[in-house]
């Protein structure tokens, strides 16, 4: 598993179109990757679409949404870098 690198601050996985199936790209299966075994769940947002994460490295938090909510399960996965402010605002921590 790549763990996420100082320097980044969003990932967005995509869906692509192979041989007539819809797959996830590297970065939607490195997302999946990363909320099972290196973030810690903190919280959720009260409609369950968005999910508040804490990478234990460095203390950074994350959070996974789906921005095509229209799309069939809200489409791909994005973990975006969230500040303590944007936090409290949103989950109430």
């Amino acid at each position: 598993m790549k763990l996420i690198e100082p320097g980044e601050v969003r990932l967005e996985g995509q869906w692509l179109k192979v041989g007539g199936k819809v797959i996830a790209d590297d970065t939607a299966l490195r997302i999946d990757e990363l909320i099972r075994g290196a973030l810690t769940k903190l919280a959720e947002s009260k409609d369950g679409w968005d999910v508040l994460y804490l990478d234990r490295r460095d203390g950074r938090m994350w959070e996974l949404t789906y921005p095509h909510k229209d799309w069939h399960g809200g489409g791909p996965p994005s973990l975006d870098h969230v500040i303590k402010d944007r936090v409290k605002a949103k989950y109430g921590i």
